[in-house]
């Protein structure tokens, strides 16, 4: 994938789990209520999945598109389980990898506008000399830095085992983050745009140093409950498998045979990809957020202000955890992306409210592979005017 300098967590494997990159990209809507569409539709959103699944390679999608009046629209094609041919599960719970960083950031800037941190202070006032070494000092980052993924901190997945061997191995933030200062910094911070999981990793430590609680029970309270994401959760320690119904997810081996690689460990995700949520409950997510529910308008704004990230496409832009996507109707949608071995994630919601989240069940392994979901998503935004 040519976008593969934007690892998400994940690493050199096939998985990057965030996305982050190859594609952050976003929906949006359609009509109707929870219906999942015929595999046989004229719809141009089916056809695109149907398209995944067929030319793309892709044991299973699944997609929610919301229209600007709050109705969704569900669709699947494909297999849910490559050993039973079950169907995929309308709306079924899937790895959202680096959407995760939506979050993180949306709770870092709640405690901006609390008063409680201030996005332009080194993360050393809050933070005293955790970020040391090879060249890394936290006394020369913003917060809105490692938001913004300009703070030059190299990414831990780049340097992360395969799956295959790794993929029940508990880990813990602290060592997440001594991977990334490993190494030197891939930039000086301010100076360039890459993305860094080692960033939000620092982003989860700042809300639990502040809060005195941790990351996963600060997004819980702060965003899963108020907003009633009722199929969204943060996996508890150890936990390696996906509650309730999920199609699920996939990865080749070295002799290109798929292997279900559904339960894993995402304590590697942590708080840059470890949530687990429905593409509707994503798109609920994006609805509150857009609609002021969860930020207030400061925060908001400088959340939508973005810059230009070299690796990503021209038409692309990074904010703060939100990604800006000019779409091929002249629209623009602002959304993120996930990818983890097994799931990838692209979301986006546009202005006036249309939502869209499609996932597939495996990450792509080429180029055209991944311009084909992002590719899906565009559709789905652009065919819900």
């Amino acid at each position: 994938m040519s976008y593969a300098t934007v690892k998400s967590p994940s690493t050199k494997r096939r998985g990057r789990l965030a996305l982050a990159a190859v594609a952050i990209a976003a929906l949006s809507g359609l009509s109707l209520n929870a219906t999942p569409a015929t595999a046989d539709s004229a719809d141009t959103v089916q056809q695109a999945l149907n398209g995944l699944v067929g030319k793309g390679g892709f044991p299973g999608t699944l997609a929610a598109v919301r229209d600007a009046d709050g109705r969704t629209r569900d669709y699947t094609a494909g297999v849910g389980d490559l050993k039973t041919r079950d169907e995929v599960p309308v709306d079924g719970r899937v790895r959202i990898a680096s959407n995760t960083k939506m979050f993180t950031a949306v709770v870092v800037l709640q405690l901006v506008g609390e008063g409680k941190i201030e996005l332009d202070a080194p993360i050393e006032t809050y933070l005293p000399k955790l970020i040391r070494g090879n060249g890394n000092d936290g006394r020369k980052m913003t917060v809105r830095q490692l938001l913004q993924h300009t703070s030059g901190l190299h990414s831990y997945t780049a340097n992360m085992p395969p799956i295959l061997e790794s993929r029940h191995r508990y880990t813990e933030p602290r060592e997440l983050l001594d991977t990334g200062l490993a190494h030197k910094p891939d930039f000086a911070p301010g100076k360039s745009w890459l993305y860094s999981n080692t960033g939000y990793v620092v982003l989860g430590l700042l809300v639990q140093k502040v809060t005195g609680r941790p990351i996963s029970e600060e997004i819980t309270n702060r965003i899963i409950k108020p907003v009633g994401l009722r199929d969204t959760y943060w996996p508890g320690i150890g936990e390696r498998t996906i509650r309730g119904a999920h199609p699920h997810g996939y990865t080749p081996d070295q002799k290109k045979k798929m292997v279900d690689i559904t339960e894993l460990d995402p304590s590697w995700g942590w708080s840059a990809g470890q949530l687990i949520a429905t593409p509707s409950d994503v798109n609920r997510f994006l609805a509150a957020l857009m609609d002021g529910d969860l930020l207030k308008p400061a925060q908001l704004k400088q959340m939508k202000q973005t810059i230009k990230a070299p690796g990503l496409p021209a038409t692309w832009t990074y904010g703060l955890g939100l990604v800006k996507i000019k779409l091929s109707c002249g629209e623009s949608a602002y959304g993120h992306g996930g990818d983890i071995d097994g799931y990838e994630t692209r979301t986006g919601i546009t202005e006036d409210g249309r939502a869209a989240t499609v996932a597939v069940t495996a990450l792509p392994t080429s180029e055209a592979g991944a311009e084909q979901v992002n590719a899906a998503l565009d559709t789905a935004l652009c065919a819900a005017k």
